[in-house]
């Protein structure tokens, strides 16, 4: 399935790192998983205002599919979006691309599900509900899969 990018509001930009690279001069498959990283947390900071103190979040699956590679000399940046929430998981899908004088080009996608977690109590609770509402305002409940 292809992604549209018109889906989603928020973007980020990644930085590559010569550490990043293999030595093939590609960034390493595993990388690409802090790239989504970097995305979903400043979409949870900037975005849902996400209460860190209150609960926390872990996570329970990582799918990527890698489409073109990248290396040192490309300008990438990553878009995020929840797309299924339920009572204590969600799923957020996750397009990076490469920036070029021609546009946006579309290098990987991958998904990852997100585990609202209570650290004290080491188990997971339902998705608070400021973050749960904020998530589908922002995303747009016709975008959104609420299995809740």
């Amino acid at each position: 399935m292809t992604e549209k990018l018109t889906d989603y509001k928020y973007k980020t930009p990644i930085p590559i790192r010569f550490s990043d690279i293999d030595s093939f001069g590609h960034v390493n498959n595993a990388v690409y998983l802090t790239y989504f990283e970097i995305a979903r947390i400043g979409y949870w900071k900037e975005i849902i205002n996400w209460d860190w103190s209150n609960t926390g979040i872990i996570l329970g699956r990582s799918e990527i599919n890698y489409l073109k590679p990248l290396t040192v000399q490309d300008n990438i940046a990553c878009y995020v979006r929840t797309i299924r929430i339920g009572n204590s998981s969600f799923d957020m899908m996750h397009v990076l691309v490469r920036i070029t004088p021609q546009g946006e080009e579309i290098v990987t996608t991958g998904k990852t599900v997100c585990i609202s977690y209570d650290y004290s109590a080491n188990k997971s609770v339902p998705i608070p509900s400021p973050e749960r509402h904020r998530m589908i305002n922002y995303d747009e409940p016709r975008l959104i899969l609420n299995t809740n």
